[in-house]
């Protein structure tokens, strides 16, 4: 069974860092897609990065382009979310997400299975 759990949310001031953390389990992921969405109060949720399990290819969305970096460190099974210079408009839950796809998604449903999700606030 595949389990995703995010981590290393919180609250800090517009301009702070966070990383996310995302533990992957329950199978091998090496032909997964694995991506970073988020969804605010009353929207929907977006596309914020992706990355295919193996390989080199990122994908960003421009809101956080130049400010988060996504990336995977294979022994410890586990995703990252490095973000810099948040924004308010950066407050949302975070989602990690895994695509049994051979290719890079950046629609929600395209993903098979979904972490619990982990809250970002950014203050003013």
């Amino acid at each position: 069974q595949v389990r995703l759990v995010e981590s290393g949310g919180g609250l800090v001031q517009a301009g702070a860092s966070l990383r996310l953390s995302c533990a992957a389990s329950g199978r091998a992921f090496s032909s997964y897609a694995m991506g970073w969405f988020r969804q605010a109060p009353g929207k929907e949720r977006e596309f914020v990065s992706a990355t295919k399990w193996i390989g080199g290819d990122r994908y960003y969305a421009d809101s956080v382009k130049g400010r988060f970096t996504i990336s995977r460190e294979y022994a410890k099974n586990t995703l990252y979310l490095q973000m810099n210079s948040l924004k308010p408009e950066d407050t949302a839950v975070y989602y990690c997400a895994a695509a049994n796809r051979g290719s890079i998604e950046v629609i929600p449903t395209s993903y098979d299975y979904w972490g619990q999700g982990t809250q970002v606030t950014v203050s003013s």
